[in-house]
């Protein structure tokens, strides 16, 4: 355990962290390998357990990475649409794109802001801003605060548990990446239930 806790606090102080932490950051705003919440939330419980990364560091390059990919999504969106390719078409993501479009249309804000928690929810929502020809004043602003808030919250979270289990760091980053995994799930659950309960709502008006 020594041994572990002596590799990842030397892990964590690497300068090359940074990078490692923009990068998979920037890509998972597109491409869904590695969930860049686990790696800012086990950071952030390291940052506070072993003084390694710097927060003050940690927190700005995930946010801009975190916009920086939204960004692009939103982009790809706008250059290349939502039918492209073949997974594009299929019924399930069919019907996230088209919820997406739907959601935009009625509380783009609330969307784009809950949509930056929940890994494809962020794809989906700022791949179809761009298709949809949503507006970018409006997208550019929202991206901002939406990767500003999820890189404080996720980096929080590490920090929390970093405090409370200062004296095992190998345990903060374990609770903290399950407790946000588990976080993250609920916020999924209950964007794609209230998604429901206001689609009913709409094809029972409707009928």
């Amino acid at each position: 355990m020594d041994q572990l806790i002596e590799w990842a606090t030397d892990a964590a102080g690497s300068p090359w962290v940074y990078a490692i932490v923009f990068v998979l950051t920037v890509s998972d705003a597109f491409l869904v390998v590695v969930p860049s919440e686990t790696v800012v939330v086990a950071l952030g419980a390291l940052a506070l357990a072993t003084g390694e990364p710097e927060l003050a560091v940690l927190v700005p390059v995930a946010a801009v990475a975190a916009i920086i990919g939204d960004n692009l999504t939103y982009l790809l969106g706008r250059t290349m649409g939502v039918t492209r390719f073949r997974w594009m078409r299929r019924p399930r993501i069919v019907a996230v794109f088209a919820w997406a479009s739907r959601a935009l249309g009625r509380r783009a804000a609330v969307v784009m802001l809950t949509a930056r928690f929940v890994p494809f929810g962020r794809i989906a929502v700022n791949l179809v801003a761009g298709a949809t020809r949503f507006r970018y004043r409006h997208f550019l602003p929202l991206s901002v605060i939406a990767g500003c808030g999820w890189s404080l919250y996720n980096a929080l979270i590490g920090a929390a548990f970093g405090t409370w289990f200062r004296e095992n760091p190998v345990l903060a980053v374990v609770l903290s990446i399950v407790v946000a995994i588990s976080l993250g799930l609920l916020v999924d659950q209950v964007s794609a239930w209230v998604a429901r309960r206001r689609l009913s709502g709409s094809e029972a008006k409707q009928s």
